[in-house]
């Protein structure tokens, strides 16, 4: 057997170390027969037939200089060196490996349309930004004619791909390929994100396809929503489409400049892909790696309950403060989701980490007592914590506080999700020490950082509290049941009426806040209004995949492939098309259409029994609903207080409270069903 080497070296994803390759490759032939190859004594080993041509950007990622006359000369001679083996694992070189259980997809796509610039240029369109590899087969070659493909976001005014810093997210995007002669095939190995492929001095009559083969995660499943709003159909789409190329072997940053799992893009693209796809490989993945960046760097004194800002990574330690905040709340959800208490049990001992390291620096007396106060970690713009980013969508959040609104209420989140978790793995001494630290600290949010009925950024480092009050501020401890229930019905209004001042990392926690309250209506303004920022105006704009801020900021590297305000996908499904997780497991759900302003909504959600389907529509103040619920799994269907006609496969199955009760949107008739599909009838 023979192996070809294209080693990147470390950067974002890749951790540093030296190139060597581990395999076992089944393979099943038609008449039956196994054949079992693994790497060892036998194999040879040579260098792939790449050139240096420097590097795409700042992350190490070369840029690959495929040579096509030196790739002929390989597959005739073909006679490269022995490998030299090494011990079986572990060995001095490779003393820790751990297999992945995670799988890509891809399939071939062709471009939608080719175009022409004013220079002739033949540019290639595939109708949307997509995670992928080109391919081009040529005809004819001219040996040692190098063809500068270029991929890109967006057109210049000529026609031409723009490889200017912005549009490029500060990336050299070409893919160099020097020809050999005769008929040849174009494969790069890697990928970039790109709509965009430009073939300059190529003659259309000198190729014979033209495509890319798209590289993203493989998913058990995919739910589905549709409704009445066009644009929030739409916008779903977009959604969708960010988180499902939001992935490749890990969670990325982006496919183009930043390849590494950084830890919020992370748990934001896992609300998305958990609630839609169905998908807990790439989240279990995830957050056992991040706990091993704890083990590796965070294990001592000071330091311990933190993570790494991404990991895997070839540049070291280094975290940011509220990141690593965020791990408990995306454990909890991935239990939620999965029922998986074995994970959890692995994971308690960092989240436990986690916990203390918020409460190490709540001091217990000074101007900021009770707060969490100048969290440990970061540096320069993330010292102290990042709030959100980039640093636009702070909208003037005041970052002198020394105790932030969003810092103690994350560390809230960190301790309440510690607590439900020692309570599920039956550690309840520990859930009971931890729900209680949880109190204390939302007793003095609400007593501290709330001036003069409103939610302020924080306290600076002499007690005097922030003149700015940031959305930020009050819909970070809203979305986590921290506000007063005397302040939230005001808190949700302020918030909704001053529109989107919040950016794309943190957007969720603005659309939680409101759906808390009931306030879908306020949500559906965020999602579909094209006079704000937001993904109605990115659709505006032309944009396919969403982006890493509301805006691009010209001189700036910000990304055009940024998939973490697809983390609201969860709230579409749950509140939006009305089916949400009621046990863990999700062998129990509830299915609530909304109180809103749309007409009628339908989809579904995937869950380990198969999918929870949903159809309802709107008759005068009631709502009637067919909904479909898969073995093993029971529901309760809460509806508009009124009378129904009830018909599925088994009517006493159905129970019927005497007393309405009550949801977050007001009175409620309440249902209980099993298996099979149910329509409720408004008379």
């Amino acid at each position: 057997m023979t192996a070809l080497l294209h080693w990147y070296g470390p950067g974002q994803g890749r951790a540093a170390g030296i190139p060597g390759l581990l395999v076992r490759l089944t393979v099943d032939y038609d008449d039956g027969r196994r054949e079992i190859l693994a790497s060892g004594p036998g194999w040879s080993a040579g260098e792939a037939p790449y050139r240096q041509a420097g590097y795409r950007n700042d992350e190490g990622d070369p840029v690959e200089h495929l040579d096509g006359q030196a790739a002929a000369s390989l597959d005739a001679a073909f006679d490269l060196p022995a490998a030299i083996p090494i011990a079986g694992h572990p060995s001095s070189d490779f003393p820790r490996l751990h297999p992945r259980r995670t799988f890509l997809a891809g399939r071939f796509v062709a471009p939608r349309q080719f175009l022409t610039a004013d220079d002739g240029t033949m540019v290639a369109d595939f109708g949307q930004v997509i995670a992928a590899r080109p391919e081009v087969d040529f005809l004819d070659g001219v040996p040692g004619r190098t063809v500068m493909l270029r991929a890109g976001y967006v057109l210049r005014p000529d026609g031409r791909v723009d490889a200017g810093k912005t549009p490029s997210q500060n990336t050299d995007m070409s893919f160099p390929y020097t020809q050999a002669s005769g008929p040849q095939q174009y494969r790069a190995s890697v990928h970039l994100g790109f709509r965009y492929l430009e073939l300059p001095g190529v003659d259309a009559a000198e190729v014979s396809r033209v495509g890319a083969a798209i590289v993203h995660a493989s998913h058990p499943a995919e739910g589905s929503f549709s409704s009445s709003d066009p644009t929030l159909d739409a916008v779903f789409g977009l959604l969708r489409d960010s988180a499902l190329h939001g992935i490749q072997e890990q969670f990325v940053d982006t496919p183009t400049r930043e390849k590494g799992q950084f830890l919020a893009d992370a748990a934001n693209i896992s609300y998305a892909t958990m609630a839609l796809f169905g998908e807990h490989a790439y989240t279990a993945q995830a957050l056992r790696e991040f706990a091993w960046s704890a083990c590796r760097y965070w294990h001592d004194g000071e330091e311990k309950g933190r993570y790494n800002a991404v990991y895997p990574n070839g540049d070291g330690k280094r975290d940011i403060p509220d990141f690593s905040l965020m791990l408990p709340e995306w454990a909890e959800e991935y239990h939620l989701r999965t029922g998986d208490l074995a994970l959890v049990r692995e994971l308690l001992p960092h989240l436990r980490d986690t916990a203390d390291y918020a409460l190490r620096y709540i001091p217990a007396e000074g101007p900021t007592a009770g707060l969490v106060t100048r969290l440990g970690g970061g540096s320069g713009p993330y010292l102290h914590g990042i709030v959100d980013w980039p640093a636009p969508g702070r909208f003037g959040y005041d970052m002198d506080c020394a105790a932030k609104t969003t810092v103690n209420a994350q560390a809230y989140s960190a301790l309440v999700s510690t607590a439900r978790l020692c309570g599920a793995a039956d550690e309840q001494d520990a859930a009971a020490h931890y729900a209680g630290m949880a109190r204390t600290l939302a007793g003095a949010i609400r007593s501290r950082l709330r001036v003069g009925g409103v939610m302020v950024d924080g306290l600076h480092e002499d007690g005097t509290p922030s003149s700015h009050a940031s959305q930020h501020a009050t819909s970070f401890p809203l979305s986590l049941g921290i506000t007063d229930p005397a302040y939230a019905a005001a808190d949700a209004a302020r918030i909704a009426g001053i529109g989107m001042r919040q950016g794309p990392m943190t957007v969720h926690r603005l659309v939680r806040a409101l759906v808390d309250q009931g306030m879908t209506d306020a949500v559906l303004d965020l999602l579909t209004g094209k006079g704000q920022p937001g993904w109605a105006r990115l659709l505006d704009r032309g944009a396919t995949f969403t982006w890493e801020a509301w805006d691009l900021v010209d001189g700036s590297d910000y990304s055009q492939s940024h998939a973490w305000s697809a983390s609201v996908l969860k709230e579409i499904l749950e509140h939006l098309l009305g089916i949400r997780y009621a046990v863990a497991g999700g062998t129990e759900v509830v299915v609530e259409p909304p109180l809103c302003r749309l007409e009628h909504a339908r989809g579904s959600v995937p869950t380990g029994n198969g999918y929870v389907q949903a159809g309802w529509h709107r008759r005068g103040g009631l709502v009637e609903l067919e909904c479909t619920i898969p073995p093993g799994t029971t529901a309760i269907v809460r509806l508009p207080d009124g009378a129904y006609g009830v018909k599925g496969p088994s009517a006493d199955a159905v129970v019927v409270p005497s007393v309405p009760l009550r949801a977050a949107a007001g009175a409620a008739r309440e249902f209980r069903v099993h298996t099979g599909t149910w329509t409720f009838t408004a008379r």
